[in-house]
């Protein structure tokens, strides 16, 4: 930083193409700060150091930034200063601040420009990655190989979509597109790969023009089927590094670059080309990319996929709760940590067919580790199971035909007033989204009241969302549709899939959360539209044990017994007797 005359130099936590999850060779911030959460910012000036995350993650960054320089940024609080805030404040006027502009979207480095320049008169660098020249060892760019995704759990052939995909740019009169988020280009040409993890999706960028279509991506990931279909499609294919020639090289009048999606450094090749006589300019269209509305609309094989994967999870979990169950207010239970339970569960996932991966990294918290929102057990962190208190336990699985996504807390032996309360706040909550009927078209944000309303008069509250779409075989955290306080209008229509995931953590006493994974279907049609409904996908019993029964409604007691009737008569058939005696007992009316 001194040699290159910067102040203060920022490490986000996204790689070229802004993913949530990323290869191992863009983890700088993890590098540079030792907090390893999917979400956080590290900023470093000569004399301090500072990490920006969200609540998700305050407890677990508290205790990794432990003994370190970095101070603990707690977003969304009262008190807490922007980046730009804080960057201000430590360097002063007429500095300058570095940021990689291939890991930074358009829409994040031009939002710091203006406002540097604006309050500070403060320059921002981006053509500088230090991460070269001081991260010894570094992981190589993943050169996994990549596989066709069949049309038997696709539903739609890539040509199809690419023809929509056109369609949605020729009405936002666009030529073309650069698609960089590595979820939609794995959705739009039928292939998944394996280059991060729980995510199978692989490194690449697609350019799209009115008649070409080019993927870009290191050639050693596409074995002879591969590359057979690809040019069955129509489909160039060009060195990943390569991109920026692409761009230069774009013939069309203009193109579609979703700032929040495409790097600031491909941005300004694509901005800059007018400014140099021998290159045609290119006009930059900035909206969201139509790819991340289509895919979350899923197809009737699509549905019958997650349908088909809830099924095989069901009967994983299903067969994991039996087996916890003989464990549950014995002193046994010690014998059992939060990392043992996870290795089972996830052997018993990996028994059914089409078994790919876990979708993401088991939160096992039991106690107070519950109320840590994403813990991760380690293990210097990994407890032995007691008989008392509560087990949080969020996991799901990658099939070939679809994602999951659950959260089950499970009461594992005595529990205090409070974890009762809250349990049940949080199951109300659960079940409130469950029972919603509302029009096509609304917001997630209208509707994420109702999972918070009992809390909130009891002064409680949580601040993650509580729901977010779900890929098929994809990323388990599909947008743009949520439910969450703050607004997101992204609408809701028929054919989405959401988890539904409410709850209420207590620091150093407990925490609890109930998810489903719901899709969402046609209720009725009157003379005010188009109503919609929740349909739960999931297929696992909800621990009854800890629910105070005054404090439910009636109609939370019937949804509660017709799932319980539904997990049972669906996951039945595929138990064993002793399976099937437990679950009808578990899912007996409440």
């Amino acid at each position: 930083m001194r040699r290159e005359h910067l102040a203060a130099f920022i490490f986000p936590s996204t790689d070229p193409h802004q993913g949530e999850y990323i290869p191992d060779h863009w983890k700088g911030r993890e590098f540079i700060s030792g907090f390893n959460g999917s979400a956080g910012t590290a900023v470093v000036t000569m004399t301090a150091a500072a990490l920006w995350t969200d609540s998700r993650y305050f407890l677990a960054a508290a205790d990794q930034l432990k003994g370190t320089e970095y101070q603990l940024m707690k977003l969304k609080i009262e008190g807490t200063p922007t980046i730009p805030e804080w960057i201000g404040r430590e360097c002063g006027a007429g500095a300058e601040v570095g940021i990689d502009g291939w890991c930074s979207s358009a829409n994040a480095v031009k939002e710091l420009v203006a406002y540097l320049r604006r309050e500070g008169g403060i320059t921002v660098r981006t053509n500088l990655d230090p991460l070269r020249q001081i991260w010894r060892n570094r992981p190589a760019i993943p050169v996994n190989p990549v596989e066709i995704f069949p049309m038997e759990y696709a539903g739609e052939t890539s040509r199809s979509k690419i023809s929509r995909i056109r369609q949605a740019l020729r009405k936002r009169h666009a030529d073309g597109m650069l698609m960089a988020a590595l979820d939609d280009i794995a959705w739009t040409l039928n292939l998944r790969g394996t280059d991060v993890h729980c995510n199978p999706v692989f490194v690449s960028y697609l350019l799209i023009s009115s008649k070409d279509v080019t993927l870009y991506i290191n050639k050693v990931k596409l074995r002879p089927e591969v590359l057979a279909r690809l040019e069955q499609d129509g489909i160039r294919v060009d060195d990943y590094e390569k991109v920026k020639d692409g761009l230069k090289d774009y013939f069309e009048y203009n193109i579609l670059l979703d700032p929040d999606e495409v790097n600031y450094t491909l941005y300004e090749v694509v901005r800059s080309k007018g400014r140099h006589n021998s290159l045609q300019p290119t006009e930059i269209v900035e909206e969201e990319s139509p790819v991340k509305r289509m895919k979350t609309v899923k197809n009737e094989t699509e549905i019958a996929g997650f349908r088909s994967a809830m099924l095989k999870d069901g009967i994983a979990l299903t067969k994991f709760l039996y087996w916890l169950s003989g464990y549950i207010g014995k002193t046994e239970i010690s014998t059992l940590t939060e990392i043992s339970i996870d290795r089972k569960l996830t052997s018993l996932r990996a028994e059914q067919p089409h078994y790919r991966d876990i979708s993401f990294d088991t939160i096992a918290g039991y106690g107070s580790h519950a109320a840590i929102v994403h813990y991760e057990a380690t293990p210097e962190t990994d407890i032995p199971l007691q008989p008392h208190g509560m087990l949080l336990l969020d996991s799901g699985a990658q099939y070939l035909d679809g994602t999951t996504d659950i959260t089950r807390t499970i009461a594992l032996g005595p529990l205090t007033e409070e974890e009762k309360r809250i349990y049940t706040l949080v199951l109300k909550g659960h079940i409130q989204i469950e029972l919603c009927k509302f029009p096509s078209g609304s917001s997630g944000t209208q509707i994420d009241i109702l999972a918070r309303k009992d809390m909130w008069r009891e002064g409680l509250n949580y601040l993650h969302g509580t729901g977010h779409g779900v890929g098929t075989y994809l990323n388990v955290h599909e947008g743009p549709h949520q439910f969450r306080m703050e607004w997101k209008p992204a609408p809701l229509v028929a054919g989405m899939t959401i988890t539904d995931e409410p709850g209420i953590y207590l620091p150093g006493r407990c925490g609890a959360r109930t998810e489903n994974t719901l899709l969402i279907v046609p209720y009725k049609e009157t003379e005010f539209g188009q109503f919609l409904q929740f349909e739960s996908l999931t297929l696992c019993p909800i621990d009854k044990s800890p629910i105070v029964r005054e404090m439910m409604l009636q109609e939370e007691i019937d949804w509660l017994n017709q799932y319980h009737q539904r997990v049972f008569d669906t996951l039945s058939p595929h138990l064993s007797p002793e399976e099937v005696d437990w679950l009808r007992e578990v899912c007996a009316p409440f």
